[in-house]
């Protein structure tokens, strides 16, 4: 047994499962947590019904286990976009975690099968778990089918805010906009282009706690529920054994992970997610991490917003991530000797096959020769500043241009929308932080508009802010220090001239040192209202350089 109790407490216990039909026999067996954010909110969680549940709970008790479901929160970014809601959204993260925590250490689970598909419970669950440290598993929910609309063009959740835009601008009708509306999301599933769910789901797959090609695999398909009945039947495998997450994780399974979101072009949001979980393993890694990799490792493979039409359907038949993986390896790019739950990467990659190299290219043939994501820094982000680079057109990786500042992505948004906002400006977005909103939410409201109106390379956003994996456009944010606490951001002011410059890893507004300090000696922050968990979130959180959690510090 993982857990040690004594005969009272046991039987204590015990007397309350009975209440539940489980018999004596049953009580005896171990218990497995089978953690689930199903509900009818979230698509992406959604797939994860009772007949599933019924499924791995049959798998487990085969094993030898009895499986309890325990359901906690599974929140969906999209469902508050540009809402005051999308201030949770970041904190959920922790939130989750101490919930995956909570109902472990409190039942005294033996093991868990945890269940989550979306951008911040994907690594919340993870986090909770490597905290906890019993044998845990992961199942996660697999992609929705590509929308179109209906002249056949390909669409998704994220092409409902650029198709507004252009509604509002005229230059498609009210009719035409409602058809992008109703099409984007045909089936349940994680978004099917390369956003932070499925960033999250191949983050998890890569560490070694979800079955092979979970992370690339359409939801809802018989595979699917194959690969649910693997994990039922894995997590016993590591009871049995005894194998605990952090038995196994190095700081190389993490550096691996770093290195498949640099080849995919991942979501900008893994550099708030991969530090903080690899920091509850006692592991760092930090945007130089990520600096560094993204100088070594090609972009091998790109799908929406990182190319016009391929989605994860594409990705798929392709290979999905062990084609990936299978390329990284065969070019010594990744550590094939990290261990998981289902074996080693280098087992995932033996069984693996690139089928359509012109999807996924081999690390001779790059499509480009840096990584999706590059770290910035100057003035304006003395710490440190992010961008997808995979999702930037070459013809704006360097750029320049006045400032025009908003301290909130509602006044930039309703500035864009009446044409306030023209071409060749770069727009400064602040208070917007983990601290400054607080929360930290999505600028993708604002960058949806500036694409929808034609002018992804031609207006550049600069925020404190972040973004959805799915946004596109010259869109730099993470800046750190925030404006909340007084990082150069906050004393930007309008026509002050900004310059990017991508590949050289720079960000810089053309104001000397002295008259700097001199507006920061003038400066107050602008305090946004926050009660309850928000306000101790802000609080207690990191940077949005060191993870933007209230879990950061060890001891």
């Amino acid at each position: 047994m993982i857990r040690e109790w004594n005969e009272e407490s046991l039987d204590h216990r015990n007397t309350l499962l009975y209440a539940m039909g489980i018999s004596e026999e049953d009580a005896k067996r171990p218990i497995i947590g089978l953690v689930n954010t199903w509900n009818e909110m979230n698509p992406g969680h959604f797939p994860f019904d009772k007949n599933l549940i019924a499924e791995m709970k049959e798998e487990i008790y085969k094993a030898g286990g009895l499986a309890l479901e325990l359901p906690i929160t599974g929140i969906c970014d999209g469902i508050c976009s540009n809402t005051p809601g999308d201030r949770y959204t970041l904190p959920t993260r922790d939130l989750v975690s101490s919930e995956v925590e909570t109902v472990a250490e409190l039942n005294m689970l033996e093991g868990m099968v945890i269940m989550a598909t979306c951008d911040k419970v994907v690594p919340g669950m993870l986090m909770g778990a490597l905290r906890v440290n019993i044998p845990t598993v992961m199942f996660t929910g697999g992609y929705m089918a590509a929308g179109h609309r209906s002249d056949g063009r390909m669409i998704t959740l994220t092409h409902t805010k650029q198709a507004y835009a252009a509604y509002i601008e005229g230059s498609i009708t009210r009719e035409e906009y409602k058809d992008v509306v109703r099409n984007a999301c045909p089936t349940p599933g994680a978004c099917p282009f390369m956003g932070t769910a499925n960033t999250m789901c191949a983050m998890a797959e890569v560490l070694g706690f979800t079955p092979h090609d979970n992370a690339s695999c359409r939801s809802q398909t018989e595979k699917w529920h194959d690969l649910a009945r693997q994990a039922a039947r894995q997590v016993m495998e590591a009871w049995k054994a005894e194998l605990r997450p952090r038995d196994i994780l190095t700081q190389s399974s993490f550096e691996n992970v770093v290195r498949y979101m640099m080849a995919t072009g991942g979501s900008t949001n893994s550099m708030l997610h991969i530090p903080a979980l690899a920091r509850q393993a006692h592991f760092d890694i930090t945007p130089e991490t990520f600096d560094a990799i993204s100088r070594e490792v090609p972009v091998l493979s790109t799908i929406y917003p990182n190319h016009p039409t391929y989605t994860m359907e594409e990705f798929e038949a392709a290979g999905g991530l062990g084609a990936v993986i299978k390329e990284l390896a065969a070019a010594g790019k990744v550590d094939t000797q990290a261990k998981g739950m289902f074996g080693t990467l280098g087992e995932k990659a033996a069984r693996a096959e690139n089928k359509n190299p012109d999807v996924i290219h081999p690390v001779s043939d790059p499509i480009h020769e840096q990584g999706g994501l590059a770290v910035l820094h100057g003035n304006i982000g003395t710490d440190s500043a992010i961008v997808k680079f995979s999702a930037v057109d070459p013809a704006a990786w360097k750029f320049s241009g006045p400032a025009k500042c908003y301290d909130s992505q509602d006044d930039a948004w309703h500035a864009i929308l009446k044409d306030e906002i023209v071409a060749g400006d770069v727009v400064i977005i602040r208070y917007e932080g983990p601290k400054g909103s607080p929360g930290m939410p999505h600028m993708e409201t604002f960058m949806a508009a500036v694409l929808g109106k034609g002018l992804g390379t031609q207006i550049a956003l600069v925020s404190d802010g972040r973004f959805s994996g799915a946004t596109g456009g010259l869109a730099i944010g993470h800046v750190a220090p925030e404006a909340y606490e007084g990082g150069n951001l906050a004393l930007i002011q309008n026509g002050d001239m900004v310059y990017i410059d991508i590949e050289n890893r720079t960000l810089n507004v053309d104001v000397r040192e002295e008259e700097l300090a001199a507006r920061k000696a003038q400066w107050k922050p602008v305090i946004k209202p926050a009660t309850g968990w928000l306000q101790l979130y802000r609080k207690n959180c990191t940077s949005a350089h060191r993870g933007a959690t209230v879990y950061w510090d060890q001891d």
